[in-house]
């Protein structure tokens, strides 16, 4: 199959990766020409993922239409901010069955529009049955390296899910088919601003209970948030819920843990921000959600601390402080729908 992989980062270097040792005839398109030219003559990304050897048979190039051309399987991975504009570009040389997948994990900033509700808006000829979206507990570093790896692929009646599952499933990536593209993307885009706040908790050194604790809230949190927008609840008890909520939240090659271990060490979170070229999504998801939690009437307190402390420049103990001491819940309240 003829796969065009939209976005050079890590995560979109380790999807082509994956797809060309399936034998696909793979492209990634990157916005970065020195990115492009690393990965077509010396087999490795060394600006986003360096240390990992690429097939030799991916291409890569910052040609966007010679990338996505005849395509028939195409996956959107650029940073949540830039999916729109990228989107954009891709419209026009789209070709006209071509499946396309969203890979990226986040909620857009200036609309709150999940990731999928973007690709609607901005690839209007994609029908229903040929979008799905891509999620999981999946560090790119892994996958890339050929290590074991789930992940779900979600779209409305499930052909496209069951057709990228066709197209990518692999003993050591296993694809699953979800129904759920709402669920699977809340919790791929919230467990980023969960993984913030459990990087925090490590960095004051709160302790495992803590962690413990934190992470279970967040999945409550992500689970309302969900079922407020349609999602069926127990997509949260899958492996774009608790699993990729986990892996996040603890893993020590998780970008927005380290974010939140960042601020907890006094780094100002702005800042750390623009001196990594890797994105932490959570970053910028914790205002969209913490946003799209208020106009929707969900209760998300560690998402709304979590925003205040990165974008309000509230005082991490303090964040802290209001979270220890809200009043007592009933511990399912707003899951059941």
């Amino acid at each position: 199959m003829r796969v065009a992989v939209v976005g050079g980062g890590a995560w979109g270097t380790a999807l082509a990766c994956h797809a060309a040792r399936l034998d696909h005839d793979v492209s990634l398109w990157a916005v970065e020409p020195e990115v492009a030219d690393d990965v077509t003559r010396r087999h490795e990304n060394t600006m986003y993922l360096p240390g990992v050897t690429l097939p030799a048979r991916l291409r890569a190039s910052a040609d966007v239409a010679a990338v996505v051309g005849d395509a028939r399987l195409v996956v959107l991975v650029p940073p949540s901010e830039h999916l729109r504009s990228v989107a954009m570009r891709v419209a026009a040389a789209l070709h006209g069955e071509a499946l396309v997948v969203v890979a990226t994990k986040g909620i857009e900033e200036t609309t709150h529009a999940l990731m999928t509700e973007v690709v609607r808006d901005t690839l209007p000829s994609v029908s229903p049955g040929r979008l799905a979206v891509l999620s999981g507990p999946s560090f790119a570093r892994e996958v890339a390296s050929g290590l074991p790896t789930d992940v779900v692929a979600a779209s409305a009646g499930m052909d496209a899910a069951r057709a990228v599952q066709a197209a990518l499933h692999a003993p050591m990536f296993r694809v699953y088919a979800s129904g759920d593209m709402v669920g699977v993307q809340v919790g791929g885009a919230v467990k980023n601003v969960i993984a913030v706040a459990a990087g925090a908790c490590d960095g004051l050194s709160l302790g495992l209970n803590a962690r413990a604790a934190l992470t279970t809230r967040g999945l409550a949190e992500m689970s309302r948030l969900g079922v407020a927008l349609g999602a069926d609840p127990l997509t949260f008890l899958g492996l774009a819920g608790v699993g990729d909520l986990f892996l996040t939240c603890g893993g020590e090659l998780s970008r927005n843990r380290k974010l939140g271990m960042a601020v907890a060490a006094g780094e100002d979170p702005q800042a750390y921000v623009k001196a990594h070229k890797s994105v932490a999504e959570g970053f910028r998801t914790s205002a969209a959600a913490w946003t799209l939690a208020r106009e929707r009437g969900v209760d998300m307190p560690i998402t709304e601390q979590v925003h205040h402390v990165l974008h309000e420049g509230r005082p991490l103990l303090e964040a802290m402080k209001r979270l220890v001491t809200r009043a007592h819940k009933e511990e399912l309240e707003g899951i059941r729908g």
